[in-house]
């Protein structure tokens, strides 16, 4: 394992009382939670307290939680069951700055004929309001529903979600946000929010991966993408990952005391990313910050080393045992610039050697400082190596 773990965004080590309670489900309460035996109502009660706990993170009523396998499927079903289920509705809206959860499946269903309208951003990153309310005026009455990532995966970047969700109840518009990048690490509250639907997944915040889910708000049906079972109320088939599920509940008992700690902890989270970031800016004056000019996440820091290769800078920081990474991990294994930071009017030869360091409420000062040590030896030396210019 890395000495120096920053790349939260990927992924966070489960809680040690995570990986109990899911080891007490193995060899305990491993019954088919639909079965009506004891067992399996043992095996039932352990999703509904979970449920239970994940609800009382992100602020609605458990029976509006629908439970799956993590973000991923969560959106696919946001997006594909909003058209299936609105036949008269033919178009969807989102955003080329989105997870490829999202940016993939829409993309995939263009292909297919469905209409894909793809909303503009300010030079910040953010949604451009006025453009979004421009279209919703004219195309609204046939958009199935308008996708926006809550936080970005890659920059940090917080998306006006509340004003977004606004303009989309005014016009009629069913509204997803990916907020895995965003619950659990800030306050979320779907009661508050005009959003039909929001999605998130357990291991961004020290939960397991396998599990995560949607809020899915009342009287918004979906067709479901998954057949063969009646659970999750006819909405997703497939027999339960009950430990998953279960570890995913003490993880958001966790998370929801964090957040509601004082004073408030991602204050100084964000005062620790500024300092990161104003350290590796002494070390390396080149850098750009991706996205700092934008309201941004305390957990991301993505930062561009122009003329280097985000490659050679993640190898070298590695053998150093520092684990970032250069974006999303489902595309860490591609040598291309990001296609987010492209979007977002990032030059190429900046987005190449874009570096992503993200953190978690357990990073600690040691750890940032010995990022920020290795980034400076690692960049000054790759950059003697750069043919004259």
């Amino acid at each position: 394992m890395s000495e120096t773990y920053l790349d939260h965004n990927a992924t966070t080590p489960p809680l040690p009382a995570v990986v109990d309670t899911m080891l007490e489900c193995l060899r305990g309460d491993w019954a088919n939670p639909s079965s009506t035996h004891r067992e399996g109502i043992a095996a039932r009660r352990r999703i509904e307290l979970a449920r239970e706990s994940v609800a009382r993170l992100i602020g609605c009523r458990p029976r509006d939680l629908l439970l799956c396998s993590g973000g991923t499927e969560a959106a696919n079903l946001a997006l594909r069951g909003s058209l299936q289920s609105q036949p008269d509705r033919t178009a969807i809206a989102t955003s080329r700055h989105e997870h490829s959860a999202v940016r993939e499946t829409a993309e995939s269903l263009g292909k297919s004929g469905t209409t894909v309208h793809w909303l503009e951003h300010a030079d910040d990153g953010t949604i451009d309001l006025d453009a979004l309310e421009g279209l919703l005026v004219a195309e609204g009455d046939s958009i199935a529903v308008l996708s926006v990532m809550w936080v970005n995966n890659e920059t940090g970047v917080i998306q006006p979600v509340p004003e977004i969700g606004r303009l989309c109840r005014e016009h009629g518009v069913r509204f997803h946000t990916d907020a895995v990048q965003a619950v659990g690490r800030m306050p979320v509250d779907c009661a508050s929010l005009d959003v039909d639907l929001l999605s998130f997944a357990a291991h961004k915040f020290h939960g397991p991966k396998g599990a995560g889910g949607m809020f899915v708000s009342r009287g918004t049906r979906l067709t479901p993408e998954i057949t063969g079972g009646s659970q999750e109320r006819d909405r997703r088939g497939g027999t339960e990952n009950v430990a998953a599920i279960a570890g995913m509940g003490i993880a958001a008992d966790a998370a929801a005391s964090w957040i509601a700690s004082e004073p408030s902890p991602w204050q100084a989270l964000e005062r620790r990313r500024d300092d990161f970031e104003a350290a590796v800016r002494e070390a390396c004056p080149e850098v750009v910050v991706n996205g700092g000019d934008a309201p941004r996440l305390w957990t991301t820091s993505n930062l561009g080393f122009p003329r280097l290769s985000a490659e050679a800078v993640l190898m070298s920081l590695s053998e150093r045992g520092i684990a970032a990474s250069a974006g999303a991990a489902c595309a860490s294994g591609s040598l291309e610039p990001s296609p987010i930071l492209l979007a977002m009017g990032v030059p190429e030869a900046v987005a190449h050697g874009s570096v992503r360091f993200s953190f978690s409420r357990e990073t600690t000062g040691d750890e940032i400082s010995t990022g920020v040590a290795a980034i400076g030896a690692v960049v000054a030396r790759l950059a003697r190596d750069l043919p004259a210019s």
